[in-house]
């Protein structure tokens, strides 16, 4: 997801890296825990606070290794 949103982002906002970092990040967060929520209201799945967290970690992760690519090249 992390690779997705920043390649996504940067696209979009080509001449502001690190804002387009921040809004990738910001949607990371919005998604591993909007998911969450969604379970939990919804009872379609089991809420899990340390599941956002994990998302956010390897959406995390995805967004550094594509911003080190960016740079790089």
């Amino acid at each position: 997801m992390g690779i997705i949103l920043q390649a996504f982002s940067s696209f979009l906002i080509k001449d502001h890296l690190g804002l387009a970092t921040v809004i990738a990040f910001i949607v990371v967060i919005g998604v591993s825990y909007g998911f969450e929520l969604f379970s939990k209201f919804s009872g379609l799945g089991h809420y899990d606070f340390m599941d956002a967290v994990a998302s956010t970690v390897g959406g995390t992760l995805g967004i550094g290794v594509t911003l080190l690519i960016q740079v790089k090249f």
